[in-house]
């Protein structure tokens, strides 16, 4: 496992890495914006519809934070501030869209919603707000729900 920043180790979450499958690196950014005891979060449809923190992929030569206001726009509407990094988590899972087998190293950050701007220009993505305990039963990956029980004390 890579060291994390402070000397922990980064989770690994999810499906089992396969010793066969060929891997590729996929960094990418995620947030957790409170307002009150509620988080925005994003309902992607497709390829299987599911609750997800609002985020993805760090595109080449992209700054992490630059990505992460990008990535957050894009599936909510929504402006934000960051607050701080939470921590990080590796899953290693079929990415059907880009047709990869890939390890996502998916580093999470503490956020607030600052203004919406409209419905989320990114297809298939509904900005949603739910009471921070129910996201962290309803978030549709298990390093998503780790940081949002962590936040929350669980």
């Amino acid at each position: 496992m890579r060291g994390e920043k402070g000397g922990g180790m980064i989770r690994r979450v999810g499906e089992r890495v396969q010793a066969t499958q060929r891997y590729q690196l996929r960094p990418g950014v995620y947030a957790i914006l409170r307002r009150g005891d509620l988080v925005l979060l994003t309902h992607q449809a497709e390829p299987v519809p599911e609750l997800q923190l609002p985020g993805g992929g760090i595109d080449p030569g992209e700054q992490p934070i630059a990505a992460l206001h990008r990535e957050v726009y894009e599936e909510t509407g929504w402006t934000m501030r960051v607050t701080r990094r939470l921590g990080a988590f590796r899953r290693f899972t079929y990415m059907p869209d880009y047709d990869i087998w890939a390890e996502k190293l998916c580093a999470v950050y503490l956020g607030a919603p600052v203004l919406r701007k409209g419905s989320p220009p990114e297809p298939g993505h509904l900005a949603l707000w739910l009471p921070a305990v129910e996201a962290a039963d309803a978030l549709g990956n298990a390093g998503d729900r780790h940081f949002m029980r962590r936040l929350l004390g669980k």
